[in-house]
């Protein structure tokens, strides 16, 4: 039987939550009947790795595991290979089968990090290739009458791509067709993901009442983003990955800006809300933020790794950026396997060509993890720090 905790049920509502539907009391009604419930969390394998952005609804889906719920953990090898249009200014590129798998291999470990998939209550890992792979012709016919072509041209990032004349796919309507028949397949009483997911959650909303009249609850987290409302990503440089360092981690969470520290201490950390405000008091009173960038980064770490590679990582960006003056907050370079000293520097902004790189080298005005760099084809590391004179920095992600 499920644990009825008022406290447990109320924090799991509410922190990080952007939006329940249909409702809140509908949803603490539920959590509150007694009723096992089939609770999901649907994950394409895009890339090779999860990271803090899944970490996110994972952490959701395994406080409701704790409480006695059902948790699945869906792997979308059939959706991937179609592209989810979500955030996107143009059409995915679609994945091969064997490229899907391949992403996909090491997220049971990592994502055990925060679910149990042995014991009592073990959550369960599927795939939706079990079921939207079999479908005919017919079935794709009948989910598709379940939509309008308005209901789809109404989604932002259609009706965006559209007014500035760029094409929209007819596989990316399907998307949300194949994902809203997940719910239906698993026959789920509730589903949790990030907010910008909302539309294709409601899609499996709605075919799941239309086919067995069934209600279903959809949870929807926040996101962490800087102040222009970008996520977290691969081309920013600052997105944390599971399959980091723990140094790497804390670096990066290091380079979000100020505003996102708050955020990221409610949705990411288990600091109790009573604590997140007095953080939040304290930096909008003009306490320096960078102290409590720093606990985050640690909070962070703790809850991805462990509180012993939280504290290493913490003495190791001391060591590598206080003691040698770099700023905690610096522009990122994305690494290239065979990058030298002189095409970082010159991919980077920070001189004007290759040969003004190796006239900077020569007159010993670049550094390279603070020791100077004497030969400008020298190969550069990833995570590596680049410096020009005494106030340019670049660092290598």
């Amino acid at each position: 039987m499920p644990i009825i905790d008022d406290s447990a049920i109320a924090n799991v509502l509410t922190r990080g939550v952007e939006n329940i539907y249909p409702d809140y009391q509908a949803a603490e009604c539920a959590l509150k009947s007694g009723k096992k419930l089939r609770v999901y969390l649907g994950v394409d394998p895009t890339g090779s790795t999860l990271h803090m952005g899944h970490a996110i609804p994972l952490r959701k889906l395994a406080e409701l595991q704790k409480l006695g719920h059902e948790a699945i953990l869906l792997i979308g090898d059939f959706t991937a290979m179609i592209g989810d249009p979500t955030d996107k200014s143009a059409a995915r590129q679609r994945l091969t089968r064997k490229e899907v798998l391949a992403n996909c291999r090491q997220y049971k470990t990592q994502a055990s990090k925060f679910l149990s998939f042995t014991g009592k209550n073990p959550a369960k890992l599927l795939f939706n290739s079990a079921w939207l792979a079999s479908m005919t012709f017919n079935d794709v016919v009948e989910l598709a009458a379940h939509f309008t072509v308005q209901q789809m041209s109404e989604r932002d990032m259609f009706e965006r791509r559209m007014k500035e004349g760029k094409p929209v796919y007819l596989h990316e309507f399907l998307y949300p067709l194949m994902q809203g028949y997940d719910s239906v397949a698993m026959d789920v009483d509730m589903e949790i993901g990030g907010n910008d997911q909302t539309f294709n959650m409601l899609a499996g909303r709605t075919m799941l009442r239309e086919t067995k009249k069934k209600e279903k609850l959809v949870l929807t987290t926040k996101l962490v983003t800087d102040p222009t409302g970008a996520k977290m990503g691969k081309t920013t440089g600052n997105m944390v990955a599971l399959s980091d360092t723990p140094e790497e981690m804390y670096g990066k969470v290091m380079s979000w800006t100020d505003a996102m520290i708050v955020p990221g201490f409610e949705i990411c950390t288990n600091v109790p809300m009573d604590q997140v405000m007095r953080i939040a008091a304290a930096i909008k009173a003009g306490e320096n933020p960078v102290q409590y960038k720093h606990e985050l980064a640690h909070q962070i770490v703790s809850v991805l790794v462990s509180d012993k590679a939280a504290n290493a990582a913490a003495e190791h960006f001391v060591d590598i950026h206080k003691k040698r003056e770099l700023p905690s907050d610096m522009p990122s370079l994305t690494h290239k396997r065979g990058m030298t000293v002189a095409d970082a520097l010159a991919a980077s902004k920070l001189v004007s060509s290759k040969s003004d790189a190796r006239r900077q080298v020569e007159q010993g005005g670049v550094k390279m993890d603070g020791k100077p760099v004497s030969d400008p084809n020298v190969l550069v590391k990833k995570g590596a720090v680049l410096q020009k004179g005494k106030r340019h920095f670049v660092k290598l992600v």
